[in-house]
This record gives C-alpha cells, structure tokens and sequence, in this order.
C-alpha cells in the first residue's frame, strides 16, 4: 500500500521543464494512421470559464491543429482535440496522471486554483497504473454488466414516476424544466440506489456535486463546495458504518475496512472514489439526458427518422454523445518525458495536457466536414465521451440504459413535446460541464404539420 506522504508534492522532486535535463523526445509508440493537418498555432487560446462560448471554442480548437496551448482558469495546458491523438495519449504509458507527483505547477496552483480538486483528489481518475487498476477493480465489482442489466425495471418504473409528476407539473399547459424534473431527478433516484443515498443527503448531495463543476467560482467559494460535498460523503459513510446495506459504499468500506488482503483502501482513497462516482456519474448523465433531448427537439427530422424506425433510440443517445460530449474537457495528464507530436509541437516533461473531447466529437479527421452535424443515421458510432482504454468510463453502460429509458418513455408518453417558446438555451457555467441551466419545455406544443 502506498503511503499518503507519497502523494504529497514536499515528497518527491520537482521534475525540470529544460530539454536537455531529460528526454529522448521520443515521438508518439505507434504511428497515427493519417498525417495530423499543420501548422500548429501556438498562440494560447483562453478558453470560456462560462460555457457560453462553447460551439466557437471548439471550432477554433479543430481549426487550430491537433494540440495547442491553452489557459485553463490562468494554468496552461495543452488542450488535444485530435481523436486519434487524443487515443494515443490517453493510453501512453508516458502520460501519468498524478498531479502532484508529475505537475511541477502543481505546488504553486493546488490551494488556489478553482480546480484544484481535480488534480488533488486520490480516485481513480488521478492515479496511475497500479492505484488505479485496484480502484477500478473495487468499484467495477459494483457495476458489473450483469448488474447494470438488472436494473432495467427499475429504472424504467423511476422513469415513469418521473414523468407522472412531469405531467403534473405541466398541467394545462404550463412550461416544464426537463433539466430539472427528468435530466438531474433520474440519474439523482438511480445513484441514490447505487450508493444507498439516504433521502435527506439529496438536495446538498446535487447541489455540491454540481459545484464541482462551476468554473465560475471563486477559489474560495470552489473550497467551501468541496468541503461541503465531502461532509455529504463522510455523512454518507458514517451511516452505512454503521448500518451496511447492499450497495456499493458499503462494499467499499468493507475493502476499507479489510485488513492484509492486499486490495484495501485508504480513508482518503475511500470517500475521493465516492466523490468521483457521484460527482461525474451523475453530472455525465445528467448532461447526456438533457443534451439528447435537447438536441431532438431542435432537430425535429431527427427525432421523425427514430420515430419511424429508421434510427433507434440508441441511434440517438450515441449521436448526442458524440455530438454534444457530456464533459466538454476533461483535466488533467501529464507528461512524464517529452513527447513528440507526430506532425506538431513537442509536449515537454510536466506539462499537462487538457481532454478536449467536445472537439474530439465533431473532428472532421473522424466525421468528415459534417462532424458538427447532429445525425441519427450517422455509421461511424465511434467517439470518445466516455473517455478510451484503460480509462474508459465504467459508468457508461448504466448511463446509456438511463438515457435509452428516459427518451423512449419520454416521446412516447409526450408525442406533441416541444421547447418552450422563445427558449434560449442557456449553457451551464462550467468550463468541464457540457449541458444546459434549464430546459424548458411544453408537453402539448403545436401540432406539427
């Protein structure tokens, strides 16, 4: 077992920026199997804390070559839009992802900078291989495919009580934020039941979690949301300590609270992994649900093409997904040498580098000049919302079957949906998060023609 003096940045040395203190500058272990498009611009491109930028910031990252600087909240990083690119490095065993053993800015950014807890938090997320194959071996115990199949009813019987009080809600006629009342309430029911959520941990329990990804807060307020979900989570732990159930922080604590077998977990790795799972399990799916319906409501020929069998509702989610990535960016790697891009710049030791997978989604490398296009009947299914190798999400196949279930039981029970009128989708103000604030809608819109 690792010791928790390791992790801290005091522990180890700091590694040097400078070439020739290091480095073969070694390209990338196997070649790309298309020349990356030069040149690369090297300007630093700010990108928007708030989200409303979104669409420009991610054509102008395309635009501007496979992996250019930069500023995340005022620290640079190399932001790869490339899909190719990105696969690579995502699975290259010279881009770690422990920040405070690999990130020389880590000690002059981890108290100040907003997103510090993406760097500082112990999860599966920012540990390297062997941390994280036993983390990830502690949690996918929990979300086996068998598993996961198994709760199909559920939360198809979630999803109709959901839209009975939607109906209510939208009672002659009134407007129904979607966002609220299905996209946040289905994933908050489903995780609840995961983690043995008590009711009252709820409401702070979303409120929190979400706080994770205002990149608009202050350092300070950014430090009170963490320290607030954290006390939601030791809450959370202290219950099932003492009244253990059948979910998965009580089979998470009993890891915990395993001693000698080799595959225990700290009390610091314990509630990091619980804030991963429901932190970004239920932002991802929070933002999927909403994002696919919002994107079927403003593309009506779509939603005709599933409606008459010529795409299916996994048609659908898939596209949303590629379209409209859950997580706009994801933070951080690192790069334990320097690594030489194959046709662009050289990624040096300790810089880190920055998931662009919105950009990675309508790539004209993988989706031709129609990548920004929403299309159901799209062949190529292929992208990178949920990360790749040995990173790959392991709550992607409970949040497909959320979002399967929440669409199909949603058209079905509301054929006339549509947006409320003069509706401006407002985006969430997040640099990381990709939804939007609300979504208003009207459950009996205009008959359509």
């Amino acid at each position: 077992m690792e010791s928790q003096s390791e992790n801290r940045p005091e522990s180890r040395p700091t590694p040097s920026h400078h070439p020739s203190d290091h480095s073969s500058n070694r390209p990338l272990n196997r070649p790309l199997n298309r020349p990356l498009k030069c040149p690369v611009d090297h300007s630093v491109l700010v990108l928007d804390p708030t989200g409303r930028a979104r669409d420009a910031e991610t054509a102008e990252l395309i635009a501007r070559g496979p992996a250019v600087p930069a500023d995340i909240l005022g620290v640079q990083a190399w932001a790869v839009s490339d899909p190719d690119l990105l696969e690579e490095l995502l699975k290259d065993p010279r881009v770690a992802k422990n920040g405070p053993r690999h990130w020389p800015d880590y000690p002059q950014v981890a108290a100040g900078w907003p997103l510090a807890l993406w760097v500082t938090a112990r999860n599966m997320s920012t540990t390297d291989v062997e941390h994280h194959r036993r983390l990830r071996r502690l949690v996918s115990a929990a979300l086996t495919p068998r598993q996961v199949a198994a709760l199909t009813d559920r939360i198809e019987r979630m999803t109709a009580g959901l839209l009975d009080a939607v109906a209510a809600e939208g009672a002659g006629g009134a407007p129904v934020d979607l966002r609220q009342h299905l996209a946040r309430a289905l994933p908050i029911l489903v995780i609840s039941h995961l983690l043995g959520l008590p009711d009252e941990l709820r409401d702070g329990f979303c409120r929190y979690a979400e706080g994770v990804f205002d990149t608009t807060l202050t350092p300070e307020r950014s430090q009170a949301n963490s320290a607030a979900l954290y006390a939601v989570i030791a809450t959370l732990v202290a219950a099932k300590r003492e009244r253990p159930g059948e979910d998965m922080t009580s089979l998470l604590i009993a890891a915990r609270d395993t001693e000698g077998d080799g595959g225990a977990l700290t009390e610091d790795e314990l509630l990091d992994t619980l804030m991963l799972v429901i932190a970004a399990g239920y932002e991802t799916t929070v933002n999927l649900i909403d994002n696919s319906v919002a994107l079927l409501l403003t593309h009506p020929d779509q939603l005709a093409l599933v409606r008459a069998g010529r795409a299916g509702w996994d048609d659908a989610v898939e596209e949303s997904l590629r379209r409209e990535a859950p997580l706009a960016h994801l933070p951080m790697r690192y790069a334990l040498e320097d690594i030489a891009l194959p046709g662009g710049p050289t990624v040096h030791r300790g810089e880190a580098i920055l998931a662009s997978y919105a950009a990675a989604g309508r790539h004209p490398a993988r989706h031709g000049d129609g990548g920004a296009e929403f299309d159901v009947t799209r062949q190529a299914k292929d992208h990178l919302a949920f990360g790749h190798g040995p990173h790959f999400c392991l709550g992607a196949p409970l949040a497909r079957l959320e979002a399967r279930t929440a669409l199909r039981a949603l058209f079905e029970r509301f054929p006339r949906l549509a947006l409320a009128p003069d509706t401006a989708l407002e985006p969430v103000e997040s640099l990381i998060s990709n939804g939007h604030r609300t979504l208003p809608v009207l459950l009996e819109g205009p008959a359509q023609g």
